[in-house]
């Protein structure tokens, strides 16, 4: 049995959220949008034999972003695997403690995450960055965050938040790439600035978003490039799910991942299932049902 923790997905409750970005005429503007503007729950999660999916991280996904803690307790009411929440919240707010306060009543609530992208220079310079940073830190909760690290006046700046809280867990969404699935000089010297930092994790996922024709052949070398940068340690495999099916169904990408050529058993380990109960304090194990 091949245990997983699955570290990044979304389930979705079209009646309940709002999900501005699934709408029709709003970014991303992809052509295929329409396959996932539907409800995702557990359910969908399928695996079969040797795979077991024993828990997984729900990101957030645009349920309400200005009461995020209703997307956590629409999880805590309809999911029964073990599993941990991501919520978003603005990491520049005034509000932002205010909204902790609120998420930490929810037993599931690990951390946040802010979409950083094109703004990310502009967020992170905020005056009030830093001290959330520092609060989250306090609360030993996780930053997710997802931009481009090959621009290196982000990456420095990340870094430099890392440096002056060493207690602050940052996660890196969908290996720091934003145009195309490959590892670009200037990605790798930005992954690398942050790959100092042991408190940084990185997530590979998102393949989809980039290209939705990928082919399979391409991701273990670019894997193994990231491990060489991070660690085995501080790399997880995620399916991105429901987006991934853009692609592959929740099973064929698992295969994909546990089949990896090259990689030894506890390689796929790690990737799949161990890092991931570490950094999240998930507690998982063989899902009987």
């Amino acid at each position: 049995m091949i245990k997983i923790i699955d570290p990044h997905l979304h389930l979705f409750n079209l009646e309940e959220g709002d999900y501005h970005w699934l709408k029709e005429g709003n970014p991303p503007f992809w052509p295929n949008k329409q396959l996932i503007n539907r409800n995702f729950e557990q359910a969908d999660l399928v695996l079969s034999a040797p795979l077991n999916l024993a828990g997984f991280i729900h990101i957030e996904a645009g349920f309400d972003n200005s009461k995020p803690e209703r997307e956590i307790a629409w999880l805590e009411n309809n999911c029964n695997l073990p599993f941990k929440s991501i919520a978003f919240a603005d990491i520049c707010s005034v509000e932002f403690q205010r909204q902790i306060q609120t998420l930490l009543q929810y037993k599931s609530f690990t951390g946040i995450r802010h979409i950083l992208d094109e703004q990310a220079e502009h967020i992170l310079a905020n005056t009030n960055t830093l001290a959330n940073l520092k609060h989250l830190a306090s609360l030993d909760l996780i930053f997710e965050l997802q931009c481009d690290c090959s621009d290196l006046n982000v990456v420095k700046q990340l870094a430099t938040y890392l440096s002056v809280l060493p207690n602050l867990t940052i996660i890196i969404n969908h290996y720091g790439a934003t145009t195309n699935n490959n590892l670009s000089q200037k990605l790798k010297d930005g992954l690398s600035l942050l790959a100092k930092h042991q408190q940084c994790f990185i997530k590979c996922s998102g393949w989809e978003m980039r290209d939705n024709n990928w082919q399979v052949e391409l991701l273990a070398p670019l894997v193994n490039s990231i491990i060489s940068i991070f660690g085995e340690q501080r790399v997880m495999l995620a399916s991105n799910f429901p987006l991934c099916l853009f692609r592959f169904s929740y099973l064929q990408l698992w295969q994909h991942y546990t089949n990896f050529s090259g990689f030894s058993n506890e390689t796929v380990s790690k990737l799949c299932f161990e890092n991931a109960a570490k950094v999240y304090k998930l507690k998982a194990s063989i899902n009987a049902g």
